[in-house]
């Protein structure tokens, strides 16, 4: 799965609004809660685990991609490993997963993700995720972008179809001879009902708090869905 390619790519997405947006909810949460020891599972390039340092909050972040732990690294987020989550030892109070990481996961592994999930948290610990919702993958994230950036060229084509979401990415660099190379890979999301999720999330022995319907982009429905789930 591309999420290398991703990562070079991401910072010319222009998501960082929608980003903030989100950190909010996950942010308010953590504090109502009064959570610490924290676990971000697929923490990208850090912004997440940035925002929890400057609140003095533990944590630690772990990405199945090297080339985001790279960056976060180059970046000065020393607090981060590119592993799975089953080879995670400690024991947190919280963990998160934002910005459609639930999404990524095949229907074949949600529910083996979701049991590997309550192992890292301690009892009565908080899960805290987000999903696209249908609105969201049908109206939202299909489409095609093109970005021009001069000595790159990035396409990104997405369609949605049997409940996933299949999303091609191109990347042309130039290099020093003033020749483009080309970079191609494709990223699947999978969408997910929300009784699915309840019910695959009580086998792992999650009770569902709250479920947050949320607009992220500003569009007429709901494109998202916030999960906070305790640990019973």
């Amino acid at each position: 799965m591309g999420l290398n390619l991703y990562a070079k790519i991401e910072q010319f997405l222009d998501f960082e609004d929608e980003v903030t947006k989100l950190h909010g909810v996950f942010l308010s949460v953590i504090l109502e809660k009064k959570l610490d020891n924290i676990l971000d599972v697929g923490c990208g390039q850090g912004s997440f685990l940035n925002q929890l340092s400057t609140l003095s909050l533990n944590s630690y972040g772990i990405d199945l991609s090297s080339e985001q732990i790279k960056i976060c690294k180059q970046n000065g987020i020393k607090n981060v490993s590119s592993i799975p989550l089953n080879e995670v030892k400690e024991k947190y109070d919280c963990t998160t997963a934002i910005f459609d990481v639930i999404n990524y996961i095949p229907k074949n592994g949600i529910k083996t993700f979701f049991n590997q999930m309550s192992l890292v948290l301690n009892q009565g610990g908080y899960f805290i995720f987000d999903v696209n919702s249908l609105f969201g993958f049908e109206e939202v994230a299909q489409g095609t972008l093109s970005i021009d950036l001069g000595d790159k060229f990035v396409v990104i084509d997405a369609n949605f179809e049997e409940e996933k979401l299949i999303t091609d990415i191109t990347l042309f660099s130039q290099n020093k001879s003033k020749l483009f190379t080309k970079e191609n890979d494709c990223i699947i999301q999978y969408y997910y009902e929300r009784s699915e999720l309840k019910d695959l999330l009580k086998t792992s022995g999650f009770e569902v708090e709250k479920i947050i319907d949320f607009n992220l982009h500003d569009s007429c429905e709901n494109d998202k869905e916030i999960y906070i789930c305790k640990k019973s």
